[in-house]
């Protein structure tokens, strides 16, 4: 964990890149599917880097497809049964998520080609994506969550500061609805975006160690600290502190709503850091107030090394695809970053004076965390995942409370 905080430092120092060509005896053509659909933050960064790398190598084109989030992971997990339907080069999600095609023997290993390009991506990047001693994925950028903050909106209820205490958050959020502010905006329809939420919660009130050990399937569900942590977002609803409308949107439309001043707080990904700063407003950026200063602090985080392409087993240029894989894995880090959608897995060789402000600061935030906890969705197998996220979508619905959230879980997994 000390390793990935200090190259994320590491990551804003400036060293020299040895150019990998790539050569086909015959004009190729690589498949790549991805989730940079028109309306997401990395779509740019894509477009950018698959532009230059065609520029680069005129005997090879990328013909990719971006679907949305949630669709993706189920369009990618049936591919996994059928290989042969699978593209060249595809998007993923490390550590468990991925995990599962490696063991299936769907994926390529990187090995060979990642000596090529080690000079330019530290090693340790590439640990959420390494299993049993391989290399499978090629990270782009990393990101955690962010508490994205509308200094404009906290001003009109008295508030010069982001909270940074669960007491001093509640006063914040009861002062904004007496204004008739609403505090959070959350995405029902998508509920990987309610964990974003949740996490956060249950990481600040277990601490990161013990959320990553229920995550990992080392130690159970039924812990009276995330039932606990449920009960407190619940609280938070029942209060009004989140859109009513919420259960309703996708992520576009709440995210939307945020920077157009409907909603004082989003949790999201750092991800979004390049759009939020280039809004009109005063927006600053911290993380989700310690719930339990006896198991965990302000600077644990959820996030980490998570965005990456990987190569297909089945794939009929897999040398080829693996070389693409991390020169496309390197530009789309280099215009992702200078874009604001995350932090450079890769080490930089370029200017970055120019970074946007709000992806500065998150930088500060991730060098003085204090541990990392991987996002729920992705540290979990497949299976267990789909279920865990079934459970969080009931309690945003608050069809279910903590006890039941913890005992169903446990349940089902354990």
């Amino acid at each position: 964990m000390k390793k990935i905080l200090a190259m994320v430092i590491a990551a804003l120092m400036v060293t020299s890149i040895i150019a990998v060509p790539v050569h086909a005896d015959d004009p190729v053509t690589l498949t790549m599917w991805c989730i940079a659909t028109e309306s997401d933050a990395n779509r740019p960064a894509y477009e950018q880097a698959i532009a230059a790398f065609e520029e680069a190598h005129p005997d090879i084109k990328i013909e990719w497809e971006a679907f949305e989030n949630q669709s993706y992971k189920t369009k990618i997990k049936a591919a996994m049964s059928d290989p042969e339907t699978l593209p060249d080069i595809f998007f993923t999600w490390a550590g468990a998520f991925l995990g599962d095609f490696v063991a299936a023997g769907n994926v390529y290993c990187l090995d060979d080609t990642y000596a090529n390009f080690q000079e330019q991506l530290p090693e340790v990047m590439l640990q959420n994506a390494s299993y049993d001693g391989g290399h499978y994925g090629v990270p782009l950028t990393m990101n955690i969550v962010t508490l994205f903050a509308n200094m404009d909106l906290l001003a009109e209820a008295g508030w010069d500061h982001v909270p940074e205490t669960y007491e001093d958050l509640t006063a914040c959020c009861d002062a904004l609805v007496e204004k008739g502010i609403i505090p959070f905006g959350c995405a029902g329809k998508e509920t990987w975006c309610v964990t974003e939420y949740l996490e956060p919660i249950i990481e600040k009130t277990i601490g990161y160690e013990a959320l990553n050990e229920v995550f990992a399937g080392r130690a159970t569900w039924n812990n009276p600290g995330i039932a606990e942590s449920v009960s407190t977002f619940q609280d938070m609803i029942n209060k009004g502190y989140f859109d009513p409308s919420g259960m309703a949107l996708g992520n576009d439309e709440v995210k939307a709503n945020f920077i157009a001043g409907k909603y004082a707080f989003y949790q999201n990904g750092s991800w979004n850091c390049g759009e939020v700063n280039d809004a009109e407003g005063n927006f600053q950026v911290a993380l989700f107030p310690v719930m339990n200063a006896e198991n965990a602090t302000y600077g644990q985080v959820i996030g980490g090394p998570s965005d990456t392409l990987a190569v297909a087993a089945s794939s009929k240029n897999p040398e080829i695809a693996a070389n693409a894989a991390f020169e496309l894995g390197r530009d789309i880090c280099h215009y992702g970053y200078l874009a604001g959608s995350g932090l450079p897995a890769w080490t930089p060789d370029y200017d970055t004076s120019e970074v946007k402000a709000l992806v500065a600061d998150v930088a500060e935030i991730v060098a003085a965390a204090d541990g990392m906890t991987l996002f729920g969705d992705t540290a979990m197998s497949a299976d267990p995942a789909n279920t865990y996220l079934d459970y969080v979508s009931l309690v945003y619905g608050t069809e279910i409370d903590g006890q039941g959230f913890i005992e169903g879980l446990a349940e089902e997994l354990q």
